[in-house]
């Protein structure tokens, strides 16, 4: 990137590495100077929360607000019916309803931590394309809309063309997604003058239908951004762990787990996390990224505390470094250990130490619970175990229980 950025916004996406492609560097950062600028990313609503993948982007609309801008959150009530067939292998199964509105409702949760919500012109709103969706007249949107698109243009979109060059089928329904982003970013520039839509770059294709599609119909000048797609430096998809997704929702993964997530970042994302995903000084970030050996591991623990404060607040920080510390410092038995807690009724026969384990979300299934334990990964009260056929009665669970998956990952087991 050889562009130099005059407004603050452009200078956080490019310095703090959010920024992959521009439609218009230069325009877009004169328009930030000129005055506000509402921006947008979406949301599909297909999880009852949202994971860490998508931490990126609610940095950006953060950073957006900081910046003088003005986020939108807009939720997919409406495209989420259909499903972004983006880079997919398959089709998305289709939800009710009922299942978006429960979604929606949950992911909402995750925000208010990051933007500020209001009524102001620099504050965020969160909009539901189901408002212009579902009342979408089909004949009178083909002739309005889908004129303006080419089947051709459409088909050349590296999204849709990897799915057809697998010779994976694409439906009628996937192929109107990119149609109706387009015209979401056409309905919300109507609305709210927004002049920007973010995302990350797999959406590049899609955002540039929606930039074509405003000015072609109301000649508006707006803009498309997107953020590299990140993946680990070992190579592996952000926002999954071992355990499965890294969920935004404390009632979906505790803070304590948020924490040590990030407190397992490798050596070498390290500087580049701080940078995204905390407001630490770009120099201190840096510096904390080039630190080596024991020293990296006291970097680790700043990113798990700034990014948990973030999210679940600092006393939900430091309560997790704490257990972290009791755990790992001193073998102990932490306050904010992951809990799993069982009634009398279900231990009275006695519960299996492989059962416990997946309860506790430390292996995916039975077999891989078994894997664990033959491996010796698996550790009862700090004692590793050999046979997979252990059984714990109430009296055994009199006194927490604590669980040990490999040497960082821990849940307690309780009768209560």
């Amino acid at each position: 990137m050889t562009y130099h950025p005059k407004s603050d916004f452009m200078r956080v996406m490019i310095e703090r590495g959010y920024l992959a492609d521009c439609t218009d560097y230069q325009a877009l950062d004169e328009a930030f100077l000129k005055g506000v600028v509402p921006g947008y990313i979406g949301f599909d609503a297909t999880a009852k929360s949202l994971h860490v993948g998508s931490l990126i982007q609610i940095m950006m609309l953060r950073w957006l607000q900081k910046c003088g801008g003005k986020p939108i959150v807009l939720m997919g009530g409406g495209t989420t019916k259909i499903g972004d067939p983006s880079f997919r292998a398959d089709e998305r199964p289709l939800l009710t309803d009922a299942q978006i509105g429960e979604n929606i409702a949950g992911i909402k949760r995750a925000f208010s931590p990051y933007v500020t919500f209001g009524d102001g012109p620099n504050d965020a709103v969160m909009v539901n394309n189901a408002e212009w969706l579902d009342a979408l007249n089909y004949i009178g949107f083909l002739r309005d809309i889908g004129r303006h698109f080419s089947v051709n243009r459409m088909l050349s979109f590296e999204s849709v063309k990897s799915r057809l060059d697998r010779e994976q089928s694409l439906s009628f329904l996937e192929f109107n997604y990119m149609i109706l982003q387009a015209y979401d970013f056409l309905e919300l520039h109507r609305r709210y003058g927004c002049l920007l839509q973010m995302g990350g770059s797999d959406q590049w294709g899609n955002i540039v239908n929606g930039v074509d599609l405003t000015r072609r119909i109301v000649n508006g000048e707006v803009f498309g951004l997107t953020s590299p797609l990140l993946t680990t430096s070992d190579g592996k998809k952000m926002g999954k762990s071992q355990n499965g997704a890294v969920w935004l929702n404390g009632d979906l993964l505790s803070p304590y787990e948020f924490w040590q997530f990030w407190r397992n970042t490798t050596d070498a994302d390290v500087g580049r996390f701080l940078k995204l995903y905390t407001e630490l000084p770009l120099e201190e970030c840096e510096r904390l990224g080039k630190l080596v050996g024991s020293e990296i591991n006291a970097a680790k623990v700043i990113l798990a505390n700034a990014v948990t404060t973030l999210l679940h607040g600092a006393e939900a920080a430091a309560a997790a470094e704490a257990t972290a510390r009791e755990v790992f410092e001193k073998g102990g038995i932490g306050d904010d250990l992951p809990t799993v807690a069982l009634s009398v009724e279900e231990v009275a026969d006695g519960v299996g130490i492989v059962q416990l384990f997946v309860r506790a979300g430390l292996a995916a299934s039975g077999k891989d619970a078994k894997r664990l334990i033959a491996e010796g990964g698996a550790k009862v009260n700090d004692e590793i175990v050999t046979d997979a056929g252990l059984r714990y009665g109430a009296g055994e669970l009199a006194e927490p229980l604590k669980l040990t998956a490999g040497k960082k990952r821990h849940a307690l087991v309780v009768i209560g």
